[in-house]
């Protein structure tokens, strides 16, 4: 599912790149949908060097101060998660995703298993 938006988004960024400024206007209404799509590809390059913070979020928990200044090496933090459980992926502070953890060499990434579709109010 995350992957294929993921090729999509790809697929803009290849577009945008190869597409002529001024070719030929459409003539079918598919070819009109693909230079709807080119002008979109476009005018979202003017987004793609901004800078986004991502959050992985494993799980959370709460406690007293006190509680914290008593942990030290080697303490377990219990989490409100499970096992197996979907972690949380937000851009900007923003819940965007859900996926699971995976190990990519020697270090740990996130893959997206459903992407979380919001409301703008």
């Amino acid at each position: 599912m995350a992957e294929d938006q993921n090729l999509e988004l790809e697929d803009l960024a290849l577009d945008a790149e190869t597409a002529a400024p001024d070719g030929p206007a459409p003539e079918s209404q598919d070819s009109q949908a693909d230079a709807a799509g080119l002008v979109n590809a476009r005018e979202l390059e003017a987004v793609y060097d901004i800078p986004v913070q991502i959050s992985a979020v494993l799980g959370k928990a709460s406690m007293q101060v006190s509680q914290l200044l008593k942990l030290g090496r080697g303490a377990v933090v219990e989490l409100d998660r499970k096992v197996g459980e979907a972690i949380d992926i937000y851009v900007n502070n923003r819940l965007v995703a859900r996926g699971e953890v995976v190990v990519v060499e020697d270090r740990l990434g996130v893959t997206m298993t459903e992407i979380i579709k919001m409301d703008r109010s």
